[in-house]
């Protein structure tokens, strides 16, 4: 889907409401939903609305929409407003939906089902390679993956996304703005093999109050989120909540409980999200609305790697690591190996994807694996 571009006089009214002063979706949608046109609202307000509206559509400002509108043409970016039929549908259900997105990248893609895949931008290595290979797998899977473009998790999803299918980055500036500055380039590879979108006007930097409000978009997009690593207070579980507030699905990868950034997903998994081991959890829940491609069906993607056979000594190592960082002495305090081969078993099993290494000379096991 080309979403095409609004004659200017309709462009120029939408812009112009975008930039109206203390006034927003709540105030704005019902009236364009009961159909009044936004160059009617500007011009000539119909009766019956507010007197604070109506004050505030007198200041409107059409010189800087006009600056807006040239912005748009020259960019090659797009506005969907809300009452365009190529509207998503899912985020219209929103008490509060945006008046109108701006889009750089495949369009069509806001109306695929997507998962949104959410976290710690300080996840472990552990969290990364997990939202990752999940990302992949549904990405792979015919699943647009929704993310919000921050560090950590966010990143690691719309990367492992990118290998395999669709990603959508919701961001909280304007798209002529990427933030944070180092994912300048996997926002350019995303508007080229994906969709960015944000419903902030053009020059609007990245303030705190701007993040809640994209965490509803994200969880508005999707039939679900995936929360991979959190801390009890993050954004994360912000739009875990959002999302269960509407309805969708919301699933949570368990941790081991000395990390903290496990423990909000535990906090979710307590009061009603569903404990995912792995993609397939998310493939069976989703299935009556999805038609997953059949790979669904059978792979676990909770450890780093396809898993392969391995030998008997490796499953030993691995067996005694439990699922908590531990050291190489205490790796032979636990097995039959000298400290000489463990090392040299870690290191061929970190890198087979089955173990990372962790600061401080630690090492984790990933999800389950067996060798």
């Amino acid at each position: 889907m080309d979403v095409p571009a609004l004659p200017d006089d309709l462009l120029l009214a939408w812009l112009t409401l975008l930039r109206l002063p203390s006034t927003g979706p709540r105030s704005l949608a019902p009236l364009i939903n009961a159909g009044i046109d936004p160059r009617e609202l500007l011009t000539s307000p119909p009766g019956g609305i507010p007197d604070k509206l109506n004050q505030v559509l007198r200041q409107a400002d059409w010189q800087q929409a006009e600056e807006d509108a040239q912005w748009l043409r020259e960019s090659g970016n797009r506005l969907l407003p809300l009452n365009n039929p190529d509207y998503p549908e899912l985020l219209r259900e929103l008490t509060d939906p945006p008046l109108a997105l701006f889009l750089r990248g495949d369009a069509g893609l806001l109306n695929a089902p997507q998962i949104a895949v959410v976290g710690s931008r300080s996840a472990s290595r552990g969290g990364l390679e997990n939202a990752r290979q999940f990302s992949r797998f549904l990405a792979g899977s015919g699943i647009a993956i929704t993310s919000g473009l921050a560090l950590g998790v966010d990143t690691a999803a719309h990367q492992g996304a990118l290998q395999a299918g669709a990603t959508i980055a919701v961001l909280g500036t304007g798209l002529d703005r990427v933030y944070p500055a180092r994912n300048r380039d996997l926002a350019h590879q995303i508007a080229e093999q994906g969709l960015l979108v944000s419903e902030f006007l053009p020059g609007t930097p990245p303030q705190p109050q701007n993040f809640p409000k994209r965490n509803r978009i994200i969880a508005g997009l999707a039939l679900g989120t995936l929360v991979v690593e959190a801390a009890l207070k993050s954004g994360s579980l912000i739009t875990a909540r959002l999302a269960a507030e509407t309805g969708r699905e919301v699933f949570a990868i368990p941790g081991s409980i000395h990390n903290p950034m496990a423990r909000g997903c535990h906090a979710l998994i307590r009061e009603g999200a569903k404990l995912v081991e792995s993609a397939h959890d998310i493939a069976e829940e989703l299935a009556s609305q999805v038609a997953f491609t059949p790979a669904a069906a059978a792979v676990n993607v909770v450890s780093a790697t396809q898993q392969t056979e391995a030998e008997t000594d490796h499953q030993e190592v691995l067996d005694a690591m439990g699922f908590d960082p531990v050291s190489t002495d205490q790796l032979v305090e636990r097995t039959r190996f000298s400290a000489a081969e463990i090392s040299s078993m870690l290191l061929l099993l970190e890198l087979q994807g089955h173990v990372l290494s962790e600061s401080g000379g630690l090492f984790t096991r990933l999800g389950n694996s067996h060798t």
